[in-house]
């Protein structure tokens, strides 16, 4: 069995009225046992965050993959990661890594409004780096970012319990766990047998 970890902030975290991440949920359901997976999600967390707790949090399980989603809290305003060292993050965290078990994610677009404290001019910075650092460390790579903003309805796809236009709920975690599937399954050349993606795009 192959073992995944999926380190983030609270998009990674949340249980949206489950008992577990829901994310973590969400694999189960489209990886059909296939692979361990452990939920190294922490609300708030930035990259700085990430550094610090990455040896206890991620490194210990020896992982086959590891997801990497940070950015929403690098590139809140008011508590903002600037971009170089928001990079340079990113390459530390790689490197720690590796990149061939690296699936870097770049951040989700945000719902702006509702949500006051991002906005998807700054995102699509942080994104932007996110597709770099995957270039120069040659790591796996997600567009989150350009994927979700082109979903018919974006609205409704981020409402999440909150609905702060940044936690997503069912639909976004649906999305998420597709490509995350999608891309495992490319890259562990493996039979996952997970169901068609419910997810729509335009």
């Amino acid at each position: 069995m192959m073992r995944l970890v999926l380190f983030g902030d609270s998009i990674t975290a949340r249980t949206e009225g489950h008992d577990r991440p829901l994310l973590t949920i969400k694999l189960e359901e489209k990886l059909s046992g296939t692979w361990n997976i452990i939920n190294a999600g922490v609300p708030g967390n930035n990259t700085f965050d990430a550094l610090e707790r990455i040896e206890k949090d991620v490194l210990i399980h020896n992982p086959d993959f590891v997801t990497v989603l940070f950015g929403a809290n690098d590139a809140a305003f008011h508590k903002m990661v600037q971009l170089n060292d928001f990079a340079s993050n990113l390459t530390n965290i790689v490197t720690a890594i590796t990149s061939k078990k690296t699936i870097l994610i770049s951040p989700a677009p945000v719902d702006e409004r509702i949500q006051h404290a991002r906005n998807n001019t700054v995102l699509k910075q942080y994104a932007e780096v996110v597709r770099a650092i995957s270039v120069t460390t040659s790591s796996h790579y997600i567009d989150l970012f350009t994927d979700m903003l082109g979903i018919h309805n974006l609205s409704v796809t981020l409402r999440g319990l909150r609905n702060d236009g940044l936690h997503f709920g069912e639909l976004g975690y649906d999305y998420l766990s597709d490509l995350i599937s999608n891309e495992l399954l490319i890259i562990s050349g493996k039979s996952l047998n997970y169901p068609e993606s419910s997810c729509s795009r335009n």
